[in-house]
């Protein structure tokens, strides 16, 4: 089964902004930002948001080589 990388990008963007939004939630809930899962939920965002980034990349390259 094959995904297209624009549906895949899209899947990984909306999980970041949810673990972004959740971290957000575990940081007002306490006195510091600096605890455990503030910084796991911050990583998970940032990894999703990479991801995504590079699959809307590798569909403008496909979509580029394609026109060629």
């Amino acid at each position: 089964m094959r995904f297209n990388p624009n549906s895949m990008g899209l899947f990984y963007l909306a999980m970041g902004i949810l673990f972004t939004y959740l971290a957000i939630n575990t940081a007002t809930a306490t006195d510091t930002i600096w605890t455990l899962p503030t910084i796991i939920l911050m990583l998970l965002a940032t990894f999703d948001f990479s991801v995504s980034i590079r699959m809307f990349s590798y569909s403008a390259r496909m979509k580029k080589a394609k026109n060629k």
